[in-house]
């Protein structure tokens, strides 16, 4: 690897991980397309590249969220207990079955559309409503963590850019989600790296992960990471709903631009 590729993924993964680390996701989303347009990435070794990504930038903001005491709690169990068999799966179909990335773009792009539409102008009229919203129940958690860990498994998210619009548009509080998005984030993705590590050596074909260019960009948002959680706690809850409405609206407009293409 080249230094100016590797400092470019550094770059990338700092400026990422601040934005999102606040609302609980990792980054790994927007870092995709970035690996393969611009690093020149190979599919499918850049999912386990932006997995690698997830396990090295994690811990900046799991340190931060841990020293503030809201890191551990019975919806980190849930996303985790969810997410990691999912990602194992996931792993296995994108080895074996090669689904082809238009589905997915599609599927992301008319979920995350409307859902980051609704949060950001139920956010605003949110002082106007007095009922309290109802929240999802530990089974229907449970479930929707397993389907995102597949389609991180498949195509290298974390899951966050899925799971924190879900869960803070029933009702959850930002700083409840960001931290167990989060956590369930790293320990997805760090399982899923080693499936594809494992899954390469029994597979011809670019399946490993580009380590070097995984730890350049996941260094950048190991810093990142943590700055951003840092900056979490001194912005309103507000602000925080309306920040991950438009990255749902950014990620949704990004595949459907793909898809377009």
């Amino acid at each position: 690897m080249a230094w100016s590729t590797g400092l470019l993924g550094f770059a990338a993964g700092l400026l990422i991980s601040v934005a999102t680390a606040p609302v609980g996701v990792s980054g790994a989303v927007f870092l995709l397309p970035v690996q393969i347009s611009v690093l020149g990435v190979p599919s499918p070794a850049v999912t386990p590249t932006n997995l690698l990504y997830n396990v090295v930038a994690g811990p900046g903001a799991l340190l931060r969220h841990h020293r503030a005491g809201t890191l551990w709690g019975p919806l980190t169990r849930l996303l985790v207990l969810g997410t990691v068999p999912g990602v194992v799966v996931g792993a296995v179909i994108r080895v074996f079955a090669v689904p082809g990335p238009t589905v997915f773009r599609l599927l992301i792009a008319v979920l995350l559309l409307p859902l980051g539409s609704w949060l950001c102008l139920r956010t605003l009229r949110r002082v106007t409503r007095t009922a309290p919203e109802r929240e999802l129940s530990a089974r229907a958690v449970t479930r929707l963590a397993m389907a995102v860990g597949v389609a991180g498994g498949i195509y290298g998210i974390g899951g966050g850019s899925l799971l924190g619009p879900i869960l803070v548009g029933r009702g959850m509080p930002v700083a409840k989600v960001a931290p167990a998005a989060l956590a369930a984030t790293f320990v997805t993705s760090a399982v899923g790296a080693g499936t594809y590590a494992l899954l390469s050596l029994t597979t011809t074909g670019d399946i490993a992960p580009y380590w070097s260019l995984g730890l350049a960009c996941g260094l950048g948002g190991l810093c990142g990471g943590y700055l951003g959680a840092r900056l979490q706690p001194r912005l309103p809850e507000t602000a925080l709903r309306l920040l991950l409405g438009v990255l749902a609206l950014g990620v949704g407009g990004l595949y459907a631009v793909q898809i377009l293409r």
